[in-house]
């Protein structure tokens, strides 16, 4: 196989948090599981990023400045280049309520922070269902 075809075979995720060490962080979980990653610092710019890229999962924060996670999963789920593409929130919230209120608003699981990496690889194989 040729190099950019092997670089087309591999999943790409999107990472979205407003804080670059947490982005950081969930980027070397996925690169050392074999993903290409791209990152966004806010909800805006997933969005942009989402359309651009059609990454194969998203990692969302939930509490960020401006547009929040819960806004950008709304928005992703209606648009038709990106409504299919699995959202796994990522927060600090992470009560019985949060992880119901996540799944009403389009995403896919919800895991809370400080996360392992087993709780990263779960769900990338949750999501990928």
């Amino acid at each position: 196989m040729r190099d950019a075809e092997a670089r087309e075979s591999v999943a790409t995720a999107l990472v979205v948090d407003d804080l670059g060490t947490e982005r950081e962080r969930m980027a070397a979980i996925l690169l050392d599981a074999g993903w290409q990653v791209s990152t966004a610092g806010s909800g805006a710019e997933a969005l942009e990023k989402a359309r651009a890229e059609r990454p194969a999962i998203i990692f969302m924060d939930i509490v960020m400045p401006g547009m929040d996670g819960y806004q950008a999963c709304r928005r992703l789920a209606g648009d038709p280049l990106t409504r299919t593409i699995p959202v796994v929130f990522v927060s600090t919230k992470c009560q019985r309520a949060d992880q119901v209120w996540a799944r009403m608003q389009g995403g896919k699981a919800l895991i809370g922070k400080p996360y392992s990496e087993a709780q990263v690889l779960d769900a990338l194989r949750f999501a990928a269902r």
